[in-house]
């Protein structure tokens, strides 16, 4: 009895793996996974999203595949009617005040432009101030572009200001504002107001306008629209001049140029 114990007791030893094997099979791993192999990939192509195939008895028929379902297409946005646009100042204004697609999100405090028709320069930029109430860019960002207009030799009541949204956004959605056909209305509103000049400060507002966005602080352009050209000069926006003062200069040069042409 001892004996035959002591033959069971060896075989279930000689059955446990051997330390050395396994550490031949770690380090081979170790070895592919520091290669980069960390995939197993086969030759034959797998279904893996295919159902299984149900085992048919003899003779009986294949069911025929289920037609799949077509998902119904995602409903089209709604988008800004360029026909249904007012079609004078006064109601372009009272318009701009109302029409929800205007605006994301919210309801918000609209702003209104400001200005008379005919003005020697519109200015454009791309949002009101945030603590913008009934005046546009009453703020930090308004007291930069007043100073800039005086340099300019435009007085207050000569410009037309406008911006492209009509309330503070933060971090709007240009591009789906641009699908909604934003740059209609903007196109609009500047054919309404018929200015000498333009001055459109951000380069969403000039996206909006067909034009890609400036290489540098200022660039000379034309407004094309319906026969009508207008002298355009495109900058930065005004928060972002506020910070580069090297950029005022380069403003100032363009402007120059463009009142020489």
């Amino acid at each position: 009895m001892i004996g035959r114990a002591r033959q069971v007791k060896t075989r279930r030893m000689d059955h446990r793996p051997n330390p050395e094997f396994l550490d031949d099979i770690s380090g081979a791993l170790d070895w592919w996974r520091t290669a980069g192999v960390d995939c197993d990939f086969l030759d034959e192509p797998a279904t893996w999203l295919a159902p299984p195939e149900v085992e048919l008895a003899p003779g009986e028929p294949r069911p025929r595949p289920q037609p799949r379902k077509v998902e119904a297409a995602a409903p089209e946005r709604p988008r800004i009617d360029p026909a249904t646009l007012p079609a004078d100042l006064p109601a372009f204004k009272e318009w701009w005040m109302t029409e929800p697609l205007l605006t994301e999100g919210g309801a918000g405090l609209r702003v209104p432009p400001r200005g008379v028709k005919g003005a020697k320069v519109m200015v454009l930029v791309e949002e009101p101030e945030s603590e913008d109430g009934d005046v546009l860019l009453a703020g930090s960002q308004g007291r930069l572009l007043s100073a800039m207009l005086t340099a300019f030799g435009i007085a207050a009541d000569h410009a037309y200001v406008a911006s492209a949204l009509p309330r503070h956004t933060p971090g709007a959605d240009w591009t789906e504002m641009t699908e909604r056909g934003l740059g209609a209305v903007l196109t609009q509103h500047i054919a309404l107001v018929a200015p000498q000049r333009l001055f459109v400060l951000g380069s969403n507002v000039l996206s909006l306008l067909g034009h890609e966005p400036p290489q540098g602080p200022a660039v000379l352009r034309t407004f094309n629209h319906e026969g009508a050209k207008i002298p355009m000069i495109a900058s930065w926006a005004l928060r972002a001049l506020a910070s580069q003062p090297r950029a005022k200069a380069a403003l100032w040069r363009a402007w120059l140029e463009g009142i020489a042409v």
